[in-house]
Order: C-alpha cells, then sequence, then structure tokens
C-alpha cells in the first residue's frame, strides 16, 4: 500500500455562522413579564388601576398532601380564556405579582400527574392563596402499547428486513419468499400481516391487501398504517361511513399524526360535515405544513359548502401559488369562480377529484425502515398542547444558555467512546467496530459575532482515523441552532409541553428557512474537495425550568442525490457536566447516534462522552461525568458533523 494516498468523507458542520445583526434577534417577540403584563399595558394604566393590584401564591401539592417536588408550569387563565401569565413552580410554589382583581382559572401540568384546573377570585388589596391536589397518572397512561420490527426475533428481524428490502425496490415475488419465512417464524406478527398488505397492494390485489390488513388489526387493534390503510380503500369506494371507525381509531392511536387527520377531514367534508372537516384539516396542517398542504383544498371545499365562495377561492389561490402544476386544483379554482346553475347550491361532490389528492398524499405511507429511527416529520412525539407556549420566549432563553455556554467555554476535552455498525441492504448490522478518542472541542466567538467551532481528535497520540474513512463531527455544535445568532434562518414551533423523563420540557421543531442562509451542515469530499450544504430540520426538548435543551434530533429537509446522500438523521443527549470543586456545570453532549445513508454506505454510530475538562473555567480540574437519570443515559441520541475538523495525516 506504500505511495497510495487515502481520500476521507468528511462530514463537516460549519459554524462559521453567517453575521447577523444583533435587531434580528432583538425583533422577537419579547418574553412575558413577570407579572404577566407588558411593558405597554402597564404604561397604559393609570396609577389607580395599579394600585388595586393583588399578588396570587399558588401551592401545589402531591396525592399524599405534600409539597410537589417534580416540575410544574402553572397558567393563570382569564374568564375569556387568554392567558394572563405563566410560571414554573419550584418546591411546590409559584407566585403571580400584580394581577388585577378578578376570576380566573389556575391550571397546573405535571409530568407523573392529571391535569389539573381550580378557580380563584382575587380580590382588590389582596394576597390570594390556592392550594391545588395533583392525582397520579394512570398506569395505562403511562403505557406504550405497539408491536415493532425490533420486538421480533433475530431470525424473523432478518427476513423482514430482506423482504422490506425487495418492497422498497418493487420486487414483490422475492418479497413474498422472505415474508413467508418471517411468518413461519413469527405466525402472529401484525407487522408481518402489513407487510403482506404492501406487497398485494403492490400486485394491485387490493382485495387481498385489504385482507391482510384487517388481519393486521386483529392481532393490533391500534397499528396506525394498517388503520389508515383500509381507510383509504373504503374512502376509495365512497364507503364513507365504514371508513369513519376506523379514521377515529386512527385518530386515537396516533393523535399527532397528519395522516389521520387528513384523511378524516376527507371523509367529513364528502359527508358534508363542513365545520369538523375544516378542524380536521387545520390540525392536519398544524402537524405537517409541507407534507399536509394539499388537505388545503378539503378547506376550500368545506367552505363552498358552506356558501362562502370568496374563502374558498382565497384558500385555493393560496395552495396554487405552491403548486401550480396541481391541474385538478385549477379545474376547481375555475369552478368557483365561474359557477353553474346547478353548482349555487356549494354542492362539493365535484370535489371527488381534489380529495384524490388529498388521498394520495395521506394514506402514500412509506415502507418502514428496519434501520434507522422515522424522520423526525413522521410523527409527533406525545405532548400536551393546550398548555400556552410563547416560542420566541422559549427560544430566547434556551438561547440565552448557550450564550453563556460560549462566554464561559474556551475548550472542553473529553474522552469519546464510538461504536461503529455498517448496515447492508437488508437493514441488518455489522459486527461493532469500537474506537477510543481524546477529543477536544474549541469553541470561540469571532470578530462581527461569528461562531468558530472546531474539533480535534487523536488515538494513542496518532491523528484519529474514523472506521470506513468518513469522520462524523459536530455533535457539539448542532445545538447552536438555538444560538441568537442562528435561530433567525430557523422557522421555529413550539409543539407543547412533553414529559421528558420524569420532567416537563416544551417540544419546539425547527426546520431550515429557504430564504435564509444555510450555515449550519454541509458534506464535503476530501480535505481540499467540495463542500455540499445540507438544510436542516429537526425537533428540540428544552427544559421548562431551567431552558437547558436536553434532547435535540436532526434530519435532512430532503436528500441530496447530487453526492448520493439519502438519509442523516441524528439525536444527542444533553446532561449537566459538573466540577467536582466549585459550584460551576454546564449542559454538554452525554451521548448521540447517527445514522446516514451516503455514497452507498448505510451506517449507525453511537458516541459516548466521559472525563470531561473544561478550560477557560478551571484548566487543572476535571469534571464528573452528567449526572442525569439512568434513562437519559441510556435514551438514543445522535449527531453528525462539526466545526472545522482537523485532520492530520
Amino acid at each position: 500500500m506504500g505511495g497510495c494516498a487515502f481520500r476521507y468523507l468528511l462530514v463537516i458542520l460549519s459554524v462559521f455562522l453567517g453575521f447577523l445583526l444583533p435587531g434580528e434577534v432583538r425583533a422577537a417577540k419579547p418574553a412575558p413579564q413577570t407579572g404577566g403584563q407588558s411593558p405597554l399595558s402597564v404604561a397604559n394604566e393609570t396609577t389607580a388601576e395599579l394600585y388595586v393590584r393583588s399578588d396570587i401564591d399558588v401551592y401545589v401539592q402531591g396525592p399524599n398532601g405534600a409539597r410537589l417536588n417534580e416540575s410544574a408550569i402553572v397558567t393563570l387563565i382569564k374568564l375569556n380564556g387568554e392567558v394572563l401569565d405563566q410560571q414554573t413552580a419550584k418546591n411546590g410554589y409559584a407566585r403571580f405579582d400584580s394581577v388585577p382583581p378578578s376570576e380566573y382559572t389556575v391550571e397546573v401540568v405535571s409530568p407523573k400527574y392529571e391535569r389539573t384546573t381550580k378557580k380563584l377570585d382575587v380580590q382588590e388589596h389582596s394576597l390570594a392563596k390556592i392550594t391545588i391536589g395533583m392525582t397520579a397518572l394512570s398506569d395505562a397512561e403511562e403505557a406504550a402499547a405497539s408491536v415493532a420490527i425490533s420486538a421480533l426475533s433475530p431470525k424473523a428481524q432478518k427476513e423482514v428486513g430482506k423482504a422490506l428490502e425487495a418492497l422498497r425496490t418493487n420486487r414483490p415475488n422475492d418479497a413474498r419468499k422472505h415474508l413467508d419465512a418471517a411468518q413461519k417464524v413469527a405466525p402472529k406478527s401484525a407487522e408481518v400481516e402489513y407487510l403482506f398488505g404492501v406487497y398485494s397492494s403492490q400486485l394491485n390485489d387490493q382485495v387481498q391487501a385489504k385482507a391482510y390488513w384487517m388481519k393486521t388489526l386483529q392481532l393490533d387493534p391500534q397499528h396506525l398504517s394498517a388503520l389508515l390503510e383500509v381507510s383509504d380503500e373504503l374512502l376509495h369506494d365512497h364507503k364513507l361511513a365504514e371508513a369513519m371507525p376506523y379514521l377515529n381509531r386512527a385518530v386515537d392511536a396516533a393523535p399527532s399524526s397528519w395522516r389521520a387527520h387528513a384523511l378524516l377531514s376527507e371523509d367529513l367534508v364528502l359527508q358534508k360535515q363542513y365545520d369538523a372537516a375544516i378542524k380536521e384539516a387545520d390540525r392536519a396542517i398544524q402537524l405537517d405544513r409541507v407534507r399536509a398542504s394539499s388537505t388545503q383544498l378539503v378547506i376550500a371545499w368545506a367552505l363552498a359548502g358552506r356558501g362562502d365562495r370568496d374563502g374558498a377561492i382565497k384558500v385555493l389561490q393560496t395552495y396554487l401559488r405552491d403548486h401550480p402544476g396541481d391541474a385538478v386544483a385549477s379545474k376547481d379554482l375555475d369552478q368557483l369562480k365561474n359557477p353553474k346553475p346547478a353548482d349555487e347550491a356549494g354542492d362539493v361532490d365535484a370535489a371527488t377529484g381534489a380529495m384524490a389528492t388529498v388521498t394520495k398524499e395521506a394514506a402514500a405511507l412509506p415502507v418502514p425502515s428496519n434501520w434507522r429511527p422515522p424522520d423526525v416529520d413522521e410523527k409527533i412525539p406525545p405532548v400536551d398542547a393546550s398548555v400556552p407556549c410563547d416560542v420566541n420566549d422559549v427560544v430566547n432563553k434556551a438561547g440565552k444558555q448557550l450564550m453563556e455556554l460560549v462566554k464561559d467555554v474556551d475548550r472542553f476535552a473529553a474522552t469519546e467512546s464510538l461504536t461503529h455498525e455498517s448496515i447492508n441492504k437488508y437493514g441488518l448490522a455489522s459486527s461493532p467496530e469500537k474506537r477510543k478518542y481524546d477529543y477536544v472541542v474549541s469553541i470561540q466567538e469571532l470578530r462581527g459575532r461569528f461562531l468558530d467551532v472546531e474539533e480535534y481528535r487523536s488515538s494513542g497520540g496518532s491523528p484519529a482515523d474514523f472506521p470506513g474513512g468518513v469522520a462524523t463531527n459536530g455533535l457539539p455544535a448542532l445545538v447552536l441552532i438555538f444560538h441568537p445568532d442562528n435561530a433567525p434562518n430557523f422557522e421555529m414551533t413550539c409543539e407543547g409541553l412533553a414529559r421528558w423523563n420524569g420532567a416537563l420540557a416544551w417540544q419546539v421543531h425547527f426546520r431550515q428557512r429557504p430564504d435564509k442562509p444555510n450555515t449550519i451542515k454541509s458534506y464535503k469530499i476530501g480535505i481540499d474537495g467540495p463542500s455540499y450544504p445540507v438544510a436542516l430540520k429537526g425537533r428540540a426538548w428544552i427544559l421548562a425550568d431551567s431552558y437547558q435543551i436536553v434532547r435535540l434530533e436532526t434530519d435532512l429537509v430532503e436528500p441530496l442525490p447530487k453526492i448520493r446522500l439519502f438519509a442523516d438523521h441524528s439525536a444527542i443527549e444533553y446532561g449537566p457536566v459538573k466540577f467536582t470543586k466549585g459550584n460551576v456545570s454546564m449542559w454538554l453532549p452525554k451521548s448521540a447516534d447517527v445514522y446516514y445513508d451516503w455514497m452507498g454506505q448505510r451506517i449507525h454510530r453511537r458516541h459516548s462522552f466521559s472525563n470531561y475538562m473544561l478550560f477557560a473555567v478551571d484548566d487543572k480540574q476535571k469534571i464528573s461525568a452528567p449526572k442525569v437519570d439512568e434513562k437519559v443515559a441510556a435514551g438514543e441520541s445522535g449527531g453528525d458533523s462539526s466545526g472545522a475538523s482537523k485532520k492530520k495525516q
């Protein structure tokens, strides 16, 4: 091998972030004031109005009557449903200062307890006190029931993996052979029966496909994919009343499935239940604005059915701006603009063609992957969406935590342990390779508010080599998506309040904005080769009390066929890293899982970090491993890419 040049494929997370004026960050909606009033509202009040205000003390108790030690979100709600203020209770106590006299609802949400509300009448010049007792959640609510491929025996997994590969490449005969073998090993597997249905569907035998899916539902009544496929078949046959129970079951089984809400909205509009159809269509779009965009057609025809042609026309015009090639929607728009006498009543029977577009989008479930987690937009993890969440406030506070990290950390060192698995075309992992590195990360804020993140690895004093020659960098830097210099480049949505490992966390979805610079992540071929930026989307869990980011997941907005990049999923767990001396702690990566499909390689890597040392705080002091819940330490996560990776050869 002498004289042979090795070319490294580098995954680079570029954190030389574009220059942003501070005003862009400050333009975000200001965080709510402690007393629940904006500065403007206070300025407009008279001295007398301010004088009559009162304070509220809220005490939260567990089922045993003792103060609630777990975190809890306490919300003060006006009679008209408007949120006046929101606090995070500490040790079972929260205070609301300077509250106008009125009647309020006090709502408390905590991870292990039922949501609880209580009325409170606040009088002038008083200190109102209220005690709220919490009821523990039932075991059924905490239980998760699903039959997945990972639950099958190794032999069955192998056959299912081969069947999946055949189905993805439209080779149904090969798929049948492997499904037969899987069924012999796992004769009562709902997942195998479902894939038999997919196989039959590829053969255009919809009668047999439906029979398999009905068998799937006998084995697993909550199987979402089967519920949606059966519903789709019934809608296609215009059996609207028969489809409704399956659609309601799908929504109950997966309230965050945009597909379930989209198909239900179609059924409702065809049954002329227009208000209910609009509600379900709106929910589908809230859950996935991009993939559920065709559900706007349901809204248009529901409005038309209610007699609101102008509203329907506006919705269709908006839809066609983004989908100019949709001939059916164009025809519908023309029909609404130029109605024939028979159409004046707003009958939506003519909407059947447009509804077919919705059905095709919503029922086209991808064949599941058996080697990497679902895309972040495939399903929204459960949240309590009814708890008010100001996304600007959450993102701003999380950004402040990151600014403190950048200010306090010059660099940190750790021991990095890596487990690397290659995945074959059947979705089966090779024997794992294990490596260990001395790992150093440098974070600097340069002139002009650029963030420079660099990583260095070595193994026994020599340059660190990654398996397969593909370097994975940037786990510490991905979280800088929420840094104030970066956040404006992303669309941010607060999905609600999640229960995360015994704590409350705001669940925030993010997606690269097409009109903003894409500076977070790129793939590079070779040390001096071209760099290909990739747009990211993902989800973060941000603790409701400290606004620290505890988990981050990312996926590609879209594949990059030019460099044969078809998947890149990262999930990173963060935890508090505490100094052994003093009272200093930082939130740093604890573990990470990385999955990518690039240039014909399917890879899964797991990184874990220990033996931290933080420089610029105490150059000689080691930090203990993060002390977090065991579930956090064992949870899946992943990161991939980073600031300027240093490859020494």
